[in-house]
């Protein structure tokens, strides 16, 4: 069995399983540390790397798509913290990162396994039952219902209605979207029949996210879900796979026709000036965090200073 041991977790592989439990050093991110082992079967393995630095490196686990639900509802937004399939290797053991990646490579040769998208999920996300609070609500998720309970910072206007309980049979679709500079992110339950889209702070069936240390872990919630819901179709340069259909094509031009120039293409949009309503509202959650005790002062400088440099 190759095994390598770090303070940023232990990867293991026996022939047939990279097992992955993450460590227990501070620095460890809290969606790592809550999802816990994961135990990735080799059919489920596109790739493996090991990127070597001057004092770290990087030991790396690439997926098939659509193997693992988190990373098909993540869509590549996790930040590299919080991404489960890297390892931070001190310069010491990099023999041994190398080694593992020799031994995972072999595997796949061996067992003949493509490294192309798969029609069903080969992980089965996070365990079950399953409770955050982040944002403005509280999701709990048992494998068949979805709840959601509000908080003080909940929009009255969804807050109104009570808490919300969903069968997963209502679900149609789990979207989840991390904050980015001064908009804020959200993780929403689309329900059969939904025909119009609410911003996350009124939508009844979402969950507003501020940017703050539990939001990622509003991704497991909707993996969860996502790994109980029929598996997405796989997709090939953006046709998709046995629609049946054949990709449009422009009609020939008539002999003789004259040419027709191509259109100009338009002016790139200016950059649009900064939001200073939402830089003013995001800086007020701030402060009432803080003064609910909820953010120390280090975390409100920190967060204060994060949405003021994406001015």
């Amino acid at each position: 069995m190759a095994e390598i041991i770090q303070k940023d977790g232990t990867w293991s592989f026996d022939g047939g399983t990279v097992r992955i439990v993450p460590g227990g050093d501070k620095g460890v991110s809290l969606l790592r540390r809550t999802l816990g082992e994961i135990a990735v079967p080799l059919e489920a393995v596109a790739g493996i790397s090991f990127e070597a630095g001057r004092r770290t490196g990087r030991l790396r686990l690439r997926l098939r798509e659509g193997a693992d639900p988190l990373l098909q509802i993540a869509g590549g937004r996790l930040d590299e913290g919080s991404e489960p399939y890297v390892l931070t290797v001190e310069k010491k053991r990099f023999g041994v990162a190398e080694y593992l990646v020799d031994e995972v490579r072999n595997a796949l040769l061996l067992d003949g396994i493509e490294a192309g998208p798969v029609d069903r999920y080969l992980l089965p996300g996070p365990a079950l039952p399953l409770t955050v609070g982040a944002g403005d609500a509280t999701v709990s998720f048992d494998g068949e219902r979805i709840r959601l309970d509000w908080n003080w910072k909940t929009e009255e206007a969804k807050s109104s209605g009570g808490p919300r309980t969903l069968s997963v049979a209502e679900v149609t679709a789990v979207e989840w979207l991390p904050s980015m500079g001064l908009e804020n992110g959200y993780l929403r339950f689309v329900r059969t029949g939904d025909t119009a889209t609410l911003p996350a702070e009124y939508d009844p069936y979402a969950v507003d996210l501020y940017g703050f240390r539990k939001d990622p872990l509003m991704a497991l919630v909707g993996a969860a879900v996502l790994a109980r819901l029929p598996h997405p179709p796989v997709e090939a340069r953006g046709e998709a796979v046995g629609s049946g259909t054949e990709p449009s094509r422009p009609a020939p031009e008539p002999p003789g026709a004259p040419a027709v120039p191509a259109p100009a293409p338009a002016p790139a949009p200016a950059p649009a000036p900064a939001d200073h309503d939402a830089l003013l509202r995001r800086l007020r959650e701030l402060g009432e965090l803080r003064q609910a005790g909820i953010l120390t002062d280090e975390e409100f400088t920190a967060a204060k200073q994060a949405i003021l440099g994406g001015l």
